[in-house]
């Protein structure tokens, strides 16, 4: 197996949105086949057709693109595979790893019930186990898979160790009902074998899963894949993560305003680690991640971690450009109406000065109000009063000593110092008085970076405006 090209998969059902934890499981396999040179294969888990919903298949497509998260060929349909996976139930059965079973769900049940009562094995076996071809009543019957009565089924698991369950615990499970349907556990296997999969990495809810997939892999003479069981998040009160945690689906952190690059790092770290390093880019993550690094331990989700990580890409680690796109897919993703083309090109003019103190794209946009806003400025209402008193005061002072300045930072920063100092008024209070003509808020940009992207004739404006 381990000389094989790398492939890993996701396989979501399609029953809601891109949960977090579904889609740092994705991001793990991505991250590991792109690691190695592999592929990385997506397959939609829909037989369950009365949940399963188009939209929510869509859903996990717009999630994973918004991430980043490419596949390699077609998604798969596990519905459609049906025929393949009960073709090889048969093939099971004529290998002599599967039989025939005749009993209703009823008697089943009471098996059950009589086997627990009595204090038996846990193991389901049923009566038709052993039972020859000749006493085989002409009816429907399911087809079970023949598990082993004694030994081990051991795991190996890159992340939780050797795995060790005793066969005497696994049910001779059905792996084809009575009315033709293939199960989970057998069209699991059946599709990872079918696409070659070489590493299945997912949450440690489905470690149980794995014992019984190892009888489908042995009854089939087929190679297993290598393991790796990640533990899964727990939300904020360390409890595992649900959706009564919040916001959990992936388009609802879209939808927030965190940048999707960010989102990968974050949810990159929740599980995983290189040595020390905390903000990364993805082609940093590709080049490191490996199985060695993923930890045994829960994580536990962090909105402040996430805060942090989204204010140091925004500041650092992504271009402007990237940035105002990302903007256009948090207003897409919000219901909101995105910047027309001449509001794209004022605020990634302005983004240098905007980006500094920004976390997520609804404070990015705050700071960049004041491009975005036209004449006249209208102040928060928390500003009409004094403030805008201060403002008829002091401007028509100041305009013609900014009208001729030479228009570069130092000369404007000196104009202004120079004039409070003579005015006797403290530069905090007069810059104040500025920014509430430029942009009508106190949350924004320093005011000399202001004054440089709108321009000497759009600030002399709003200032004249704002002393009237």
């Amino acid at each position: 197996m381990t000389d094989l090209p790398v492939v890993t998969r996701f396989a979501p059902s399609p029953t809601g949105n891109l949960h977090i934890g579904g889609a740092r499981t994705a991001l793990f396999n991505w991250l590991y086949a792109r690691h190695a040179g592999g592929s990385f294969r997506l397959r939609i888990e829909d037989t369950d057709r009365a949940r399963s919903t188009p939209e929510a298949t869509e859903a996990i497509f717009t999630g994973l693109n918004w991430l980043g998260i490419d596949w390699d060929g077609d998604a798969v349909s596990q519905f459609e595979r049906a025929s393949r996976h009960a073709e090889v139930a048969h093939e099971m059965l004529a290998r002599g790893s599967a039989y025939k079973c005749f009993l209703s769900q009823e008697e089943t049940a009471a098996l059950r019930d009589q086997a627990q009562k009595k204090g038996d094995s846990p193991a389901f076996r049923s009566p038709w186990r052993e039972a020859p071809e000749r006493d085989h009543p002409d009816a429907p019957y399911a087809i079970r898979i023949r598990a082993p009565n004694d030994g081990v089924t051991r795991i190996q698991d890159r992340v939780q160790g050797v795995v060790t369950i005793r066969n005497e615990q696994l049910d001779d499970m059905i792996v084809l009902r009575s009315d033709g349907t293939p199960v989970y556990m057998l069209a699991v296997v059946v599709d990872d074998h079918d696409m070659g999969v070489t590493h299945v990495i997912r949450g440690d809810d489905h470690l149980n899963n794995a014992a019984r997939q190892m009888l489908v892999y042995s009854a089939m003479g087929w190679e297993p894949p290598i393991w790796a069981h990640v533990p899964l998040i727990h939300g904020e009160d360390g409890k595992k993560l649900s959706k009564r945690h919040g916001a959990l689906g992936v388009q609802d952190w879209a939808a927030m305003g965190y940048p999707a690059a960010s989102m990968r790092n974050y949810l990159l770290r929740l599980g995983w680690s290189h040595g020390d390093d905390e903000i990364f880019t993805m082609e940093e993550a590709k080049a490191w991640f490996d199985l060695t690094g993923l930890k045994k331990s829960p994580a536990r989700l962090d909105t402040k971690k996430l805060e942090y990580i989204s204010g140091k890409h925004i500041a650092e680690m992504s271009s402007d450009a990237e940035l105002v796109n990302g903007i256009q897919e948090y207003l897409a993703f919000s219901g909101k109406d995105v910047l027309t083309v001449s509001q794209k090109s004022e605020v990634e003019r302005a983004m240098y000065c905007l980006k500094g103190r920004a976390k997520t794209f609804p404070e990015l946009l705050e700071m960049a109000r004041f491009v975005l806003t036209s004449r006249p400025i209208v102040p928060d209402a928390a500003l009409v009063g004094e403030p805008a008193a201060t403002c008829n005061r002091t401007l028509p002072e100041l305009t013609p000593h900014l009208q001729i300045a030479n228009w570069e930072r130092g000369t404007l920063e000196s104009i202004v110092r120079e004039f409070a100092e003579a005015k006797d008024i403290k530069l905090g209070k007069l810059a104040s008085t500025i920014r509430i003509a430029l942009a009508g808020q106190n949350v924004s940009p320093s005011i000399f970076d202001m004054m440089l992207v709108l321009g000497r004739g759009e600030t002399m404006l709003r200032l004249a405006d704002a002393s009237t």
